[in-house]
């Protein structure tokens, strides 16, 4: 693995202090970029690890904080977790999204054209909102995001699949067979809108995994085989589209 700097980054939207953590090998050449969209816990020890590993690959890689204001939520259980989701207001994150890839884009160390965004859990749903809400992304992977909302209102105006014929770069998809929050049918959906709408995209479904098949810090829900070959392909997929580290 090359040699890594790490930072704490801090920059701003709106008048509004945002945080993130990168990692980037120590190079004269620019490189590709990554923004990483952690889950609803938030950037934990396990997205600054996935960071390290997005930079030991070759970019320069972000996870953003989507807690910068209020810090982390304490989330005891499910229902907590999905109260928690159904209070987010949408149109925050995707301005904090936008936010964190113009600062990617303003970093010496980065090719401005080659910035991907890959998100995991809520940060996969993020992901794929984003790259139909705004052309600023070159790239996107989503790791098991959900797809479907139960209810719209002012906080939750379109759901993913509702964006998804905006779909403004090349898109992949992760999900597994047994995951309870992505019903199989949603993810035929969203293929059936992507190819419908012409756009370039590839999706992959794990036998036996469930949700958070790539946490390796989850021993309930982590799953060896898919997890290395959802990064083996994730990393192959980026260096196609972003061009090579």
């Amino acid at each position: 693995m090359p040699a890594l700097r790490t930072e704490d980054f801090i920059f701003n939207r709106e008048g509004d202090r945002l945080y993130g953590y990168g990692a980037w090998p120590s190079r004269e050449e620019r490189l590709p970029a990554v923004l990483i969209i952690p889950d609803v816990h938030g950037l934990s020890d396990h997205y600054r690890d996935i960071t390290r590993r997005f930079a030991g690959e070759g970019f320069f890689s972000m996870a953003l904080d989507l807690y910068s204001r209020e810090g982390a939520p304490k989330l005891g259980d499910l229902a907590a977790v999905q109260d928690w989701i159904r209070g987010l207001d949408d149109r925050r994150v995707l301005g904090d999204v936008d936010a964190a890839a113009r600062f990617l884009r303003s970093r010496v160390e980065v090719r401005r054209l080659s910035v991907g965004v890959v998100g995991f859990c809520l940060g996969g749903q993020y992901a794929l909102m984003s790259a139909c809400d705004t052309a600023d992304f070159s790239a996107c992977v989503s790791f098991y995001g959900m797809l479907r909302y139960a209810e719209h209102n002012e906080r939750k105006p379109e759901s993913p699949l509702e964006m998804a014929p905006r779909l403004a770069c090349p898109y992949l998809g992760f999900f597994g067979a047994d995951d309870a929050l992505i019903p199989k049918a949603d993810v035929r959906e969203l293929e059936t809108i992507l190819k419908s709408n012409s756009k370039r995209y590839q999706t992959k479904t794990y036998a036996g995994a469930g949700h958070a098949f790539f946490n390796d810090r989850r021993p309930d829900a982590y799953r060896p085989d898919a997890a290395a070959d959802a990064w083996t392909r994730a990393i192959a997929f980026f260096r196609e589209i972003l061009g090579a580290p």
